[in-house]
């Protein structure tokens, strides 16, 4: 077979081959590969997981949108909801007001939400929570060091959620958009727990 010929039957497979080294599956993009986020273009996936097999979330502080400090150890003895998202992501423009309305339902029972806003510009995530009216707090991670904290499970799919019980440790993880009565249906479990 000719050089010429050989080389057009390689291109293919070659490219086959890196796309697949790119896949998390279903359509998935393994973002952190490169450091680059994009939104989850598959069917959303989730996993809650039993209590005598989770691990504890990374430990990771950063600064809000908006302005202020934050540690994660804030969220001690409470569930917690961590919403990986960008302004730039849209099932995010669909997710995020539903888990206002979440929130919103739950802020009293010992559930805290914060968002963890990734390669996005300062200005342009700000004007996302404002124009959704979103009141929890959101981290603005441009570098996504936070993310990658969490890559394990993967937080560097976006939108990305992860639900921590009151141990701190990660009771659930979504990759993709969320429907809300999946989010409260594990809310509602990780905050019966003992």
């Amino acid at each position: 077979m000719p050089r010429s010929v050989r080389a057009l039957v390689a291109l293919p497979l070659v490219a086959l081959g890196a796309l697949a080294g790119c896949s998390t599956g279903e359509g998935q993009v393994d973002v952190a590969n490169g450091g680059e986020f994009r939104f989850v273009q598959g069917t959303p996936a989730g996993e809650v997981i039993a209590e005598d097999e989770r691990a504890a979330a990374p430990e990771f502080s950063g600064t809000l949108l908006g302005g202020g400090e934050f540690a994660s150890a804030e969220l001690a003895g409470d569930v917690a909801v961590l919403n990986f998202w960008g302004s730039w992501c849209p099932p995010c423009r669909v997710e995020t007001p539903q888990f206002q309305e979440v929130y919103e339902e739950v802020r009293d029972d010992g559930a805290q939400f914060l968002g963890v806003n990734v390669k996005d510009a300062e200005q342009l995530a700000t004007a996302f929570l404002e124009s959704k009216a979103i009141t929890f707090p959101s981290l603005f991670d441009p570098t996504g060091e936070t993310a990658l904290a969490f890559r394990d499970y993967p937080a560097t799919a976006i939108p990305s959620t992860i639900v921590l019980d009151r141990e701190s440790r990660v009771a659930a993880v979504y990759t993709g958009e969320v429907r809300q009565d999946d989010l409260r249906a594990v809310l509602d479990q990780v905050l019966g727990e003992g």
